[in-house]
């Protein structure tokens, strides 16, 4: 059971759940307290443990059966001593049988039996029909391939073939003298066989794709880093992740481009066609059509002090990795005070830019102040921002009790589009100690918890989709 609770550990990373080293512990703690004879409880304290986000249930619902549903799906059969028909109704089916096996080829042959017989599918035909699907030459483990093996297996054994065979078997059954009651009877057995041969063979590719994530888990220690979180990396592991930034970067963009391309046409502008129909007396008439913005202009804030620096750097090399898709870029930083360093980033790569912004800001003891920064740059750069501006935030909130400024964040949003806060600490951790994240929190548009490489890139991938 301890290597089934790995591999499930595992496949969630996979899936790209956050599970840290600690928790997986914790949760086989809490297997040990509590045992495994009560599924249920089980399954509790497994995603009591391992799961801390509500948007990552779904995937935990999906694997925890996949790795813990026990044993083939229960199935009945029409024929024999176990059979709930009469003599007379087995007799009736047999002869309906035997008339119908001739019209049928060898595939639908072996399915019929089955269905009668409350026969399931061996470990050995499993993987000869997963074989056979190409499981072994898959290249992801994502729900649209697991979905496509499937099919591909329910095929092979004829199951999209079921609802046909079954009204040649009741018309069979009827000429054989059947009545509805029998027929109904053997019907609901078929369908449920069928049911189960399904069952089992989704269950079979779940727990294939599962292990596989498992195995891919195991391979792939970048994937693992980009799901840590930054504060807990090590000045190698940062540096390995490097050239991750410019693969999601290159992913990124390429979403978004996707996205411009859906959008160019347009929605049709009811208001603007009417108006410029008038000059026809209405006819005829010239389609108007309402183009979406979808490359944002941003002005992007940063806190470099010394616990928000690998999230800020990851955060201007991805924003300025991306400057084809986004309309304008204006980035700031400070510590104590409120700096422009939008021109660091002229002529240089992202990297060496922010080597530099970092080495020219150096942090200071306690020395955070980000109310007195707000106002800097409500007082000097205000003009950075306008109606078509979104402004990023990245900072954890702390302001070593210091005032937070909130009428500066006013400001800011009554000039900007809108406003958003990228945050690397839970909300468990919003007003404790200098945090005035309780304070910055409603003022916002939308909150982002960033704490890994990843969370990071689906946060700016969300607002490249103008959600």
């Amino acid at each position: 059971m301890d290597d089934r609770i790995v591999e499930f550990v595992q496949a969630l990373r996979g899936a790209g759940v956050r599970v840290s080293l600690a928790e997986s512990t914790d949760g086989m703690r809490a297997i040990q307290a509590l045992g495994i004879e009560d599924r249920e409880t089980f399954k509790a304290a497994l995603r009591t443990t391992l799961v801390k986000e509500h948007a990552d249930l779904p995937i935990f619902e999906q694997l925890f059966p996949v790795f813990f549903n026990i044993g083939t799906p229960p199935m009945q059969s029409a024929q024999g001593e176990d059979s709930e028909l009469s003599q007379e109704q087995q007799a009736q089916l047999d002869q309906a049988m035997q008339q119908m096996m001739q019209a049928l080829n060898a595939k639908l042959r072996e399915l019929m039996q089955r269905l009668m017989s409350g026969q399931g599918l061996t470990r050995e035909e499993l993987e000869q029909m997963a074989q056979q699907a190409g499981m072994q030459r898959m290249q992801s483990a994502s729900p649209q391939m697991q979905r496509y093996i499937q099919g591909q297996m329910e095929r092979q054994l004829g199951l999209q073939q079921l609802q046909q065979l079954l009204q040649q078997l009741e018309q069979a059954l009827q000429e054989q003298g059947m009545n509805g009651e029998g027929r109904a009877q053997v019907r609901d057995i078929a369908e449920g066989n069928g049911e189960a041969l399904e069952q089992q063979i989704a269950q079979y590719v779940g727990q294939s794709m599962a292990k596989q994530l498992a195995e891919q888990m195991k391979h792939d220690p970048i994937h693992d880093l980009a799901n840590r979180p930054l504060d807990q990396l090590g000045a190698r592991e940062i540096e390995q992740l490097r050239d991750e930034v410019r693969r999601m970067a290159a992913r990124l963009r390429t979403r978004a481009a996707l996205r411009n391309r859906r959008h160019r046409a347009g929605s049709l502008d009811a208001k603007a066609t009417v108006r410029g129909a008038q000059r026809y007396g209405g006819v005829p008439i010239e389609l108007k059509f309402r183009r979406k913005r979808l490359k944002p202009k941003l002005a992007v804030i940063c806190d470099i002090s010394t616990s928000m620096r690998p999230h800020a750097t990851f955060m201007l090399t991805l924003m300025y990795e991306l400057q084809d898709v986004l309309s304008h870029t204006r980035s700031f930083a400070f510590i104590d005070d409120m700096h422009d360093i939008t021109q660091d980033f002229t002529g240089q790569r992202p990297q060496e830019a922010i080597g530099g912004v970092l080495q020219r800001i150096p942090p200071g003891y306690y020395s955070t102040d980000l109310g007195a920064s707000l106002a800097t740059f409500c007082r000097q750069h205000l003009d950075a921002v306008d109606r078509r501006t979104t402004v990023i935030v990245l900072g954890d909130g702390r302001n070593n009790y210091n005032d937070p400024r909130i009428d500066c964040v006013d400001t800011i949003k009554r000039h900007a589009r809108r406003v958003l806060w990228f945050t690397p600490e839970q909300e468990r951790m919003w007003g404790t100690g200098d945090s005035d994240m309780r304070q910055y929190a409603p003022k916002m548009d939308a909150v982002h918890y960033v704490a890994t490489l990843q969370q990071l890139a689906d946060a700016i991938d969300h607002l490249l989709s103008g959600r």
